[in-house]
């Protein structure tokens, strides 16, 4: 069977880039932790920065995840190192998927893991230096009131592979009550298939 995934994928995975190993965590300038456990994927990367050019001069990382997953943070790791923290903070998981050679459909939320973490650690940082004017705060808005389903809970089933508004349902329970929302939900499905995938 060929191999999925491209060349680049596989050199950060079997081979990925700033782990961290046994240093302690505190001792780096920002820390960002995503996931969770109970889904099996979880995420902790640490930066250090220069105080004076606010860059990034270390980037590691830790994940329990799967291959995509290794070789998005490991890629995500050498792409930050070198960036101010506000190039870093708006890498994409396009940028991420570009550098790899692409990723499978199935394994798009992957790359995005890494970036918010990224996120994450970047907000940490400005937090424990007292800029807290610099820190970006993701905001969801709720789509659907009956279910609960925010604009971010359809981005991601669209990153875990949902394309029509039927899968969309079945991954969310978006609209299957009142049905109010089913207009802007199938504009957003599109928007956010467009962002990830054109």
């Amino acid at each position: 069977m060929d191999w999925v995934y491209s060349d680049k994928i596989k050199e950060h995975f079997t081979a990925p880039k700033n782990i961290l190993g046994d240093e302690d965590p505190k001792t780096f300038d920002g820390k960002g932790i995503v996931g969770n456990m109970k889904c099996g994927d979880e995420m902790l990367l640490v930066i250090n920065v220069d105080k004076d050019s606010l860059t990034i001069k270390d980037c590691k990382w830790k994940t329990y995840g799967c291959a995509s997953a290794i070789a998005s943070t490991s890629m995500l790791s050498e792409m930050a190192k070198g960036k101010t923290l506000e190039e870093a903070y708006h890498i994409s998981p396009k940028d991420i998927m570009a550098s790899l050679g692409g990723l499978p459909e199935n394994k798009v939320h992957c790359s995005v893991l890494g970036d918010k973490a990224l996120r994450a650690a970047i907000n940490d940082y400005y937090a424990r230096h007292g800029m807290d004017e610099k820190i970006e705060k993701e905001t969801a808005q709720l789509v659907c009131q009956c279910m609960n389903v925010t604009d971010a809970d359809i981005e991601h089933a669209v990153l875990d592979g949902a394309r029509t508004y039927y899968e969309l349902q079945e991954m969310t329970k978006i609209g299957t009550v009142c049905g109010q929302c089913k207009d802007r939900s199938i504009k957003l499905l599109e928007d956010y298939i467009q962002k990830h995938f054109s």
